[in-house]
C-alpha cells in the first residue's frame, strides 16, 4: 500500500445507495469488506462519516428550524451511521472504535486525540462521529480537522462521481474531469470538492485530498494502494 495512515471521508448519501432515505445494508457491507482488506494489508484507517442520508441540518434550517439545533440533530445522525458501519466492520472481524465529538458514553467513546492515535497504532479502525461537535461546520471540515490531528497522510473523499469536474457532469455532458488540482484553484473556482474551510485547513497542513467514485468495485483498495483514480488536490499538484 502507498500509505501508512489515511482518513476516509464517507458522505451519508454514500451509505444510502439508490434508496431515497436511510442506509443500504449491501452498500455498508461492501464498504466494510474493502476497508477490512485494506486494514489487513497494514494500513491504519480512520473514517469520518456524514449524516445526510438521515438528516441535513442546512436544509432543515432553510425550512425554518434554528440552525444550531438543526446542526446538532445532523451530528446525531452521523453517529447512527458510525455505529452501523462499526457493526458491519466487526462482522468482518475488524476491531473498531467509534469516537464522538458529543458525549454519548453508552454507545461510543468521547473523542480523545491520543486515544484515537493509539487505537490506530493497534490496528483498529476509528470512526469519528458527530462531526467536530460544533454547529455551523460540516463533516468535511471535521474530516480535515481529524486528519490533521491524527497526522493522516491523505484524505480520501468517497463520492458518487469519479472525480472533480468543472461543472456538473449530470447536467453538462461536456463537463471536464480534472486529474489534479491545487487548493487555490479549488477555492477560486468554487469547485466544491469540500467546503472552503476544509480546503483551507488541508492547504495549511499540506494534506492532499483524493476524490474518487465509491461505487466502483474495489475502488477503496485501489486508491489506497496508490492507483491513479479520481482527482487529487494538493499543494504541489498542477491543474490538469
Amino acid at each position: 500500500m502507498a500509505y501508512r495512515r489515511v482518513l476516509l471521508k464517507l458522505s451519508g448519501e454514500a451509505l444510502m445507495g439508490d434508496l431515497g432515505y436511510g442506509i443500504d445494508p449491501i452498500i455498508v457491507q461492501n464498504i466494510a469488506q474493502e476497508v477490512a482488506e485494506v486494514v489487513a494489508s497494514g494500513v491504519q484507517v480512520a473514517i469520518v462519516v456524514g449524516g445526510g442520508n438521515i438528516f441535513r441540518g442546512l436544509q432543515a434550517s432553510a425550512k425554518g428550524m434554528e440552525r444550531a439545533t438543526a446542526d446538532y440533530v445532523g451530528m446525531i445522525a452521523t453517529v447512527m451511521n458510525a455505529i452501523t458501519l462499526q457493526d458491519a466492520l466487526e462482522q468482518k472481524n475488524v476491531p473498531t472504535r467509534v469516537q464522538t465529538a458529543i458525549a454519548m458514553q453508552e454507545v461510543a467513546e468521547p473523542y480523545i486525540r491520543r486515544r484515537a492515535i493509539r487505537h490506530l497504532e493497534k490496528g483498529r479502525v476509528v470512526i469519528f462521529g458527530a462531526g467536530s461537535g460544533n454547529p455551523f461546520f460540516t463533516t468535511d471540515t471535521a474530516a480535515a480537522l481529524r486528519a490533521a490531528e491524527i497526522d493522516a497522510e491523505v484524505i480520501f473523499k468517497a463520492t458518487k462521481v469519479d472525480g472533480v469536474y468543472d461543472s456538473d457532469p449530470k447536467q453538462n455532458p461536456d463537463a471536464k474531469r480534472y486529474e489534479s488540482l491545487t487548493y487555490t484553484h479549488v477555492l477560486t473556482e468554487d469547485l466544491r470538492v469540500m467546503d472552503s474551510t476544509a480546503i483551507a485547513m488541508c492547504r495549511e497542513n499540506d494534506i492532499p485530498i483524493i476524490v474518487f467514485d465509491l461505487s466502483g468495485q474495489g475502488n477503496i483498495q485501489r486508491v489506497i494502494a496508490g492507483e491513479k483514480i479520481g482527482t487529487i488536490v494538493g499543494g504541489s499538484c498542477e491543474v490538469r
